[in-house]
């Protein structure tokens, strides 16, 4: 958990997420989070899409879509 005492993150700093169901709470502070089927970098406040249970951001519906692919295979 952050408070006023935690330092403002630079924009080069990836954050760590609890990724939680309509909510993610913030546990190191950055600007941005990798998407964990492309790679890309989604800043936070672009942030949408996001897997409870497998704790991972997604960049869009595509990148949701494949993630569900690959775990029906499995």
């Amino acid at each position: 958990m952050m408070n006023f005492r935690d330092r403002t993150p630079t924009a080069a700093e990836e954050a760590i997420l609890d990724y939680q169901d309509g909510d993610y709470r913030i546990v190191r502070a950055g600007s941005y989070v990798v998407c964990g089927v492309t790679g890309e970098k989604i800043l936070l406040e672009d942030l949408r899409y996001w897997s409870v249970d497998l704790q991972e951001p997604y960049a869009s519906t595509d990148a949701v879509l494949q993630r569900l692919r690959e775990s029906q295979k499995a």
